[in-house]
């Protein structure tokens, strides 16, 4: 082949072909869509239509592309948070004792809570603009999605196996090369999962986060929350049904286009010494192949992470990495003294704001609205466990079911238990039902996908050889759960399980209050009665809810949760 041919063959190689332009046609008008719905949040709150909400199905497009966008803001946020405060509490014993405590907290703290205390905040940070409504949305949007990833990369990080760790010391990497080559890649898996449940709970909440108040203001940002929740107020069943429509359709393209790429590229990072089960390619990823320049730019960025993720970096110099192995009594004593004056001085300015318009006898009723909740909390744990811990496992083993099943799921982990309201208030009315006990089911769209998830990523990383070890000792039944697969999925069942707690107490906001046009329903429990002290703006209440709710979270996780944690760890890391 002469010289002049090769040379043309590498050069045809190198230019665009008609993929290329395909491809950039879609990213152009992605971008185009994304200024073009982003010139909206800089007009002033008093322009026309700006913070204006019609049941005109042909506005929806534009509502679904402006709660999307602020759910994948708020999940750029989400993921900066889980990278930089996941991994200082896995990284730092002292700093863990303080942030994974604060971690169980503010995933208890309702969005409504959220919401109350920094709406002022971020309007005043744009006054008179809808950006400053938009950046209060986003992060509400932010409390409902960064926690579960939070607590994914700190499970990761806390049971990497020792024997990698110690090839690591062995190849004497730094401590920012041993995280991105080896902790952040063995936590891909699971944070990929993790990540699609946050966009579902993004969407859970969506009705709450963009609707926000201020006194006896009520600004309700144009977006699918908005719409559903104007539909309800209408009692307008066909604009509920085409706000179902739409939301199913964005879940669609957003699965097809980043997060089925995403788990198929996560399928690298398993942990295992034998090939084990891997799905089709999908659609994406094969079309992502045939370009040439995009292809060529993807291997050029890569390249760049690559060179930055092995550079020699100590973030500690060497004698005070070891001294910090090292625990010390005194300094560990110092530490416990200061976190608990923190605590102390947070207890006694709650206490000094509630008891100006709250009387003492307040909080034996509050703690006893927080049992009934915790007691549909239980029930609906054990019944997510029961059904959703076989179906995980399942699908995780078997990666093309679970393609096929990964859009369904999101689908129904983002469907707003608002949407629920009208069969069920109807029920409930027509057929004199208990409000306690028939509005329960509704917390149970809180709570069983954080399980569903992590179970799901669990068994996806079990190792093949494991598998092939349990099929050759014809190992089944009874026995291959308690032996085999229950320790292999036990940390990420943990941590789903802490997440779908704190996700079952936010969803008691929602699920112990059901609204239909004029019909409200509310049963008893902690729930209703912080949304009800949220409507009605009484600060003092909502606080106290709050508190309330964090305690028995926090007290929830640290009796049951974080014992079986700290053993699943264990075991993991042997």
């Amino acid at each position: 082949m002469s010289s002049t041919t090769s040379s043309a063959l590498l050069l045809g190689r190198r230019l665009p072909n008609v993929w290329d332009i395909v491809a950039i046609l879609c990213v152009v008008a992605g971008l185009v869509g994304i200024a073009h719905v982003a010139r909206g949040t800089m007009v002033p709150l008093d322009a026309p239509n700006a913070v204006a909400i019609s049941l005109d199905p042909i506005n929806l497009p534009n509502y679904a592309a402006r709660t999307t966008l602020r759910m994948f803001a708020a999940l750029a946020a989400s993921l900066f948070f889980t990278f930089t405060f996941a991994t200082a509490a896995a990284k730092s014993r002292r700093a863990g004792m303080l942030m994974v405590p604060i971690l169980d907290i503010l995933q208890s703290v309702p969005i409504l809570g959220f919401l109350t205390f920094t709406v002022v905040f971020f309007m005043n940070l744009f006054p008179g603009r809808v950006l400053g409504l938009e950046l209060a949305a986003i992060f509400a949007i932010f409390t409902s999605q960064a926690w579960n990833m939070a607590f994914s990369m700190y499970q990761s990080l806390k049971t990497v196996p020792n024997d990698l760790k110690e090839a690591t010391y062995s190849f004497q990497l730094s401590g920012w090369q041993r995280f991105w080559r080896l902790e952040v890649p063995f936590a891909i898996p699971g944070l990929v999962w993790n990540t699609m449940m946050s966009m579902s709970g993004g969407w859970f909440f969506v009705v709450a986060s963009e609707a926000i108040s201020v006194g006896d203001n009520t600004w309700k940002l144009p977006g699918i929350g908005s719409y559903v929740a104007a539909a309800l107020e209408a009692r307008d069943i066909w604009a509920v049904g085409w706000a179902i429509l739409a939301m199913l359709v964005v879940i669609l393209l957003y699965d097809q286009l980043l997060f089925r790429p995403l788990v198929a590229w996560s399928a690298k990072f398993r942990f295992e010494t034998t090939a084990g089960a891997t799905g089709d390619d999908p659609w994406v990823l094969k079309l992502m192949r045939r370009t040439r320049l995009l292809g060529a730019l993807g291997d050029a960025f890569g390249f760049v992470l690559s060179s930055i993720g092995g550079m020699r970096l100590r973030l500690l110099p060497a004698r005070a990495v070891r001294a910090a192995a090292v625990p010390s009594r005194g300094v560990d004593a110092v530490w416990l003294l200061v976190l608990a004056a923190i605590v102390a001085f947070a207890i006694w300015k709650i206490i000094t704001f509630c008891a100006e318009e709250l009387a003492w006898n307040d909080v034996p009723e509050v703690v006893g609205l927080g049992l009934i909740t915790m007691l549909r909390v239980i029930v609906m744990m054990i019944l997510a466990t029961l059904v959703w811990v076989p179906i995980g496992v399942w699908l995780g083993l078997r990666p093309n079911w679970a393609r096929r099943a990964q859009p369904i799921a999101q689908f129904l982990a983002a469907f707003p238990a608002n949407l629920l309201f009208p069969p069920v208030v109807v029920a409930i009315v027509y057929f004199h039902a208990n409000v306690d006990i028939w509005l329960t089911p509704l917390m149970v769209m809180g709570t069983q996908w954080y399980i569903l998830f992590n179970v799901i990523a669990g068994a996806a990383v079990f190792p093949g050889d494991l598998q092939e070890a349990a099929a050759n000792f014809r190992i089944g039944g009874w026995l291959w759960w308690r032996r085999v697969m229950i320790p292999g999925v036990l940390p990420y069942y943990v941590t789903g399980a802490i997440t779908a707690s704190g996700g079952s107490w936010n969803a008691a906001i929602v699920a112990e209050v059901a609204s239909w046009g004029d019909t409200k329903l509310a049963a008893h429990g902690l729930g209703a009665y912080i949304a009800a002290a949220t409507d009605k703006g009484d600060m003092a209440r909502v606080v106290l809810g709050v508190v309330v709710m964090s305690g028995f979270v926090l007290l929830f996780n640290r009796v049951v949760w974080r014992p079986l944690y700290e053993y699943s760890s264990r075991r993991l890391a042997m």
